[in-house]
């Protein structure tokens, strides 16, 4: 059987029970680390398992799948994932190539922050499409997920942004060169996103991601040191979240309650009140 094993957002004790037992049963372990990061290094869950834990970055599942799928017909295997398994199209890929082979699969879900984003007071049902904020280049600046983002506001949604991680990438230099040269780790920051909208709405300029727009900054979701601020984009834009892994929401129209939510985590409570689109 190849188990798909989903770690929580925390640490070595977020694993569920039943994950846990899975686990600890398992020929091989592997531990996708590209999609997001535990708040522990790998030989904390190696204590916690009891097992040897193989890291599985991205070029290791994508193109090497076939040794992750190595006699999982006849052996149990465990590909864990931080957060929910099926939160990166790269795992479903990954289910695809093992039924090609007739391996049995099993996924055992756990939290993520598609729904321990709720945290914040926006309710989940009234979130749109979530998007994907990269990094800035000299060459490169994408900006498509406004659209989104704009749909999402036109339905009254709030919109989830998924914030960019570099892990294990090399320089287009060492790339063309073929160095296995690799940048240090990079995570995106609530600010980095905010400036980063608000750089696009001065392009698009249709007021979806404008300085009084309110939003919700959130760092390290789950864990004890969870930071949730809340504000128009402009306060946003200097705001202290805390160390990496960061998100971002944008609000759309609020029902009073959540708007009170928001007001307790606000840098300025009168900004919800004056910039937001509130309902009873």
């Amino acid at each position: 059987m190849l188990y798909l094993i989903g770690l929580g957002l925390s640490d070595e004790r977020d694993i569920t029970v039943r994950g846990l037992d899975i686990v600890r049963s398992c020929s091989r372990i592997y531990l996708e680390a590209y999609t997001s990061i535990l708040t522990v290094p790998v030989n904390v869950l190696e204590e916690y398992y009891g097992k040897t834990v193989k890291v599985a970055d991205r070029d290791f599942v994508e193109i090497e799948s076939d040794e992750i799928l190595r006699d999982a017909d006849k052996e149990d295997v465990a590909f864990l994932v931080v957060g929910d398994p099926f939160g990166a199209t790269t795992h479903t890929d990954l289910v695809l190539r093992a039924k090609e082979r007739h391996i049995p699969v099993r996924s055992i879900p756990n939290a993520s922050i598609m729904n321990a984003v709720g945290v914040c007071g926006l309710q989940l049902y009234n979130y749109g499409q979530t998007v994907s904020l990269v990094f800035f280049t000299d060459t490169w600046r994408p900006d498509s997920f406004y659209d989104k983002i704009k749909q999402n506001a036109t339905l009254k949604l709030h919109t989830l942004c998924l914030l960019d991680i570099k892990v294990k990438e090399q320089s287009i230099e060492n790339m063309a060169r073929g160095r296995k040269i690799y940048e240090p780790p990079r995570y995106m920051t609530v600010n980095e996103a905010v400036a980063q909208l608000l750089e696009v709405e001065e392009k698009r300029g249709d007021g979806i991601c404008g300085t009084n727009t309110v939003a919700v900054g959130l760092g390290r979701v789950g864990c004890n040191d969870q930071t949730i601020i809340a504000g128009t984009l402009e306060e946003l834009l200097d705001a202290e979240v805390g160390p990496p892994l960061h998100s971002l929401v944008i609000a759309g129209q609020m029902h009073f309650l959540e708007a009170e939510m928001l007001k307790s985590y606000a840098i300025n409570p009168a900004s919800i009140d004056q910039y937001a689109d509130i309902h009873e």
